[in-house]
């Protein structure tokens, strides 16, 4: 009976050892995908920022635009043309034509 006690504890050690290093294992993905799920959310916290922001940006151009054109403001429209932002003055456009 002694015997037979000892191979099952010849056989479960191993066998706990195993368990444990599994469970290590799995701990360390478990910290390693909260580690990449925080990164994917703050990179999607900035896209959703990005878009909401271009609106904004939109808005600021076409003020920006609309001021020079009518001050004709040549800082403001090289500024402007600077940043790849080519005004046409639909005074200048309507007597083109």
């Amino acid at each position: 009976m002694a015997a037979n006690f000892l191979k099952r504890i010849g056989f479960l050690t191993p066998l706990a050892g195993l368990t444990l290093i599994l469970v290590l294992v799995d701990v360390l993905l478990s910290l390693g995908n909260q580690f990449l799920r925080l990164e994917v959310n703050e990179r999607q916290q900035f896209i959703t920022q990005s878009i909401q922001l271009e609106e904004l940006q939109r808005e600021i151009v076409a003020a920006l635009a609309s001021v020079a054109v009518k001050s004709n403001d040549r800082q403001l429209k090289d500024l402007l043309a600077s940043m790849g932002i080519n005004l046409v003055d639909p005074r200048a456009a309507g007597g083109a034509r």
